[in-house]
């Protein structure tokens, strides 16, 4: 399909002209590497946070701490819903867990902040629907959260939401 370069543009590579896709391949290459190596910023500038941002990502952790809060009272109301939902609280706390390694200062802060409120009483009967609730609501604070970050952290909140969102619907 494509024809080769004339033999005052054809370089030898293995004995073989350069064809025009050859070049091309060739030249968006190069082109890649330049705009790599021109960008100036490294990774760290693209995830680094306002101050701004570390409270909100303090609000997150907090949003975090309340679902596996929520997740040890509706087990304690109904055992059996522990049984089959384990996994998710167990999903719930690794995701806290990074959400403090992403929150510069705010896992420490929220901890103490998030102790002042009075927990609900979870019945039995209502165990379920008062964790999907719970479970909805924290995956849309994160979710309206993400658009406020970039980079790894934005990542992070999105595949969280997303992840609560399938959590909601295991407990439908």
């Amino acid at each position: 399909m494509s024809d080769p370069l004339p033999a005052s543009l054809a370089g030898a590579v293995s004995g073989r002209p350069f064809t025009r896709r050859s070049l091309l391949v060739a030249a968006l290459a190069g082109t890649a590497l330049a705009v790599t190596g021109c960008t100036g910023s490294s990774g760290d500038e693209a995830d680094a946070v306002t101050p701004a941002q570390v409270d909100q990502l303090a609000a997150q952790v907090q949003v975090q701490e309340a679902l596996v809060a929520a997740f040890d009272r509706a087990f304690a109301a109904a055992p059996e819903l522990a049984s089959t939902a384990a996994p998710l609280a167990d999903q719930a706390r690794a995701q806290l867990d990074r959400l403090r390694a992403a929150a510069p200062g705010g896992a420490a802060r929220s901890s103490a902040a998030g102790s002042s409120t009075e927990a609900p009483v979870v019945d039995a009967a209502g165990a379920r629907a008062y964790l999907r609730a719970q479970v909805a609501a924290a995956a849309d604070a994160h979710a309206t959260a993400c658009p406020d970050f970039s980079g790894g952290r934005a990542a992070l909140l999105g595949s969280i939401a997303a992840g609560l969102r399938g959590q909601d619907g295991q407990l439908a």
